[in-house]
């Protein structure tokens, strides 16, 4: 009954927690392998294994905030190109602690929802132990990602579903 009331509570505290109320701290690295496994810890029909997440932190974590940034300067039209815009994207990646990039592979042995539920299930699992570790986080989905396969080296079974922000609190 102890892990019924624990994992009802978890699911009542769940909620988004944006980079902008993120303290820039560091994450136990065993903490952010922890996340990642849960991430995987899903149910998948045929064992397919869809999950493909990529954890970035520290300067490579930086420099993909800038990269992302850049992509927006360099295809939106002039006239509805919004500095603020521009400037949010690479600090979304800069106060964040860690970010994981969110990429399905799609075995072509099920329909590719299945796969694609798979990973949604297991953001789910992150987002519940990051709340257990009293970490803030989200899942964020701007087209940008749509713009990071050549620079992800994504193959044609693979996209990109978004980006899982995590940080610490002051709180």
């Amino acid at each position: 009954m102890e892990s019924y009331t624990t994992l009802k509570e978890l699911l009542a505290k769940r909620r988004s927690i944006f980079p902008k109320d993120y303290t820039g701290g560091d994450i136990a690295p065993e903490h952010l392998v922890e996340i990642l496994r849960s991430g995987s810890l899903t149910p998948q029909h045929k064992k397919t294994m869809p999950h493909d997440l990529r954890l970035f932190t520290g300067e490579e974590k930086d420099a993909m905030g800038v990269t992302l940034a850049e992509i927006y300067k360099a295809t939106t039209p002039p006239e509805q190109f919004l500095e603020k815009k521009y400037l949010d994207i690479s600090s979304k990646w800069s106060r964040s602690s860690a970010v994981v990039v969110l990429v399905v592979r799609y075995s072509g042995l099920v329909p590719r929802w299945e796969e694609m539920a798979a990973v949604a299930m297991g953001v789910q699992n992150m987002h519940l132990l990051c709340t257990s570790l009293g970490l803030g986080c989200y899942w964020g989905t701007p087209g940008l990602k749509d713009r990071l396969t050549a620079h992800l080296s994504l193959s044609e079974n693979q996209e990109c579903l978004g980006f899982f922000f995590i940080g610490t609190l002051n709180y």
